[in-house]
């Protein structure tokens, strides 16, 4: 087959398991984002979470980790809840963490996107990744032409806004190549002026050891630092401000994906009396148990006593 012909159906596939739009680049090194990478890193923005500094080559360049690479498939999946279940609630979770753990959902369908590809072409060395590796996805996702990165670092498309997962291919093929999309954020400051914790520290650097995200999941901490009393905004596992203002989000319409329909733990008074056992039960197949139980109820606690 064609490289033409083959790109075509890649996207086809990728279309038919459910993703919202399919981008296709070529494998460089990233040079641009090394410089950024490297003086965010200088900067403590990953906070603790130390996992960033290492694999600095391979987040650059996907030819380490998969040989001979050429190419990386970029996917897009939309999770944008038919209702936001937590607004105006004194406890509040991140949209994405409503249903089942996407790491599952989209490994997946990036899965059967892989076997599609080995039997069009044969045997390749290829490998699907989505939040689980050294990979820049946002930056990959760029490239394909599948959005912009916007001032609060999440990648945004017009179409849609940027309520969705990301996940890559990367394979040793080459194919036809999407061109970058230019961006549309234009003069807007909202996401920067609505941030609770002054994260976004100017536009386009996020400052990741100041964001609620960070606090309420990556934060291993005993406590949450006291800096932040009063400014958590009820958010116990996630946040979403800087998605919800935003003016693309606007166009965001509902998933069709049923694994990321609310489970049964999506309400505030079985938030507030979860026991260990309950939170072992609900959430094993959560993306909430990243934070574990130990760190849901030191978020918990934290706003209660924001409160006193």
């Amino acid at each position: 087959m064609r490289k033409s012909d083959i790109t075509i159906q890649i996207k086809k596939k990728a279309q038919e398991l459910g993703f919202f739009s399919c981008g296709i680049s070529k494998v460089e090194f990233l040079e641009s984002e090394a410089a950024y990478l490297e003086r965010w890193l200088k900067n403590g923005m990953h906070g603790k979470m130390h996992y960033m500094e290492n694999h600095f080559d391979k987040r650059l360049n996907p030819a380490l980790l998969v040989d001979g690479a050429k190419s990386v498939v970029s996917v897009l999946l939309n999770y944008f809840p038919k209702e936001d279940i937590f607004k105006n609630e004194r406890l509040k979770i991140s949209k994405y963490a409503y249903g089942e753990d996407y790491h599952l959902v989209i490994k997946e369908k990036l899965s059967c996107l892989t076997e599609f590809i080995k039997g069009l072409v044969g045997d390749l060395s290829i490998r699907s990744f989505t939040d689980s590796a050294p990979v820049l996805e946002k930056a990959w996702a760029k490239k394909a032409g599948l959005g912009w990165i916007g001032k609060n670092g999440n990648l945004i498309t017009q179409k849609v806004g940027s309520f969705y997962f990301l996940g890559e291919i990367i394979l040793d093929l080459e194919l036809d190549y999407d061109g970058s999309t230019t961006d549309h954020c234009g003069t807007c400051t909202r996401c920067i002026d609505a941030c609770p914790t002054e994260a976004i520290v100017q536009p386009y650097i996020v400052d990741g050891s100041k964001c609620i995200s960070y606090l309420t999941i990556e934060l291993k901490d005993q406590f949450i630092p006291i800096e932040f009393a009063g400014k958590m905004q009820n958010w116990v596992y996630g946040c979403d401000v800087c998605q919800d203002v935003c003016p693309w989000n606007s166009f965001a319409t509902p998933t069709n994906e049923s694994s990321f329909e609310p489970n049964a733990a999506m309400n505030v008074d079985v938030l507030s009396s979860l026991t260990e056992d309950q939170f072992k039960n609900f959430f094993k197949f959560s993306p909430i148990k990243r934070a574990k139980y130990e760190g849901l109820i030191r978020n918990i606690q934290f706003l209660d006593s924001e409160k006193k």
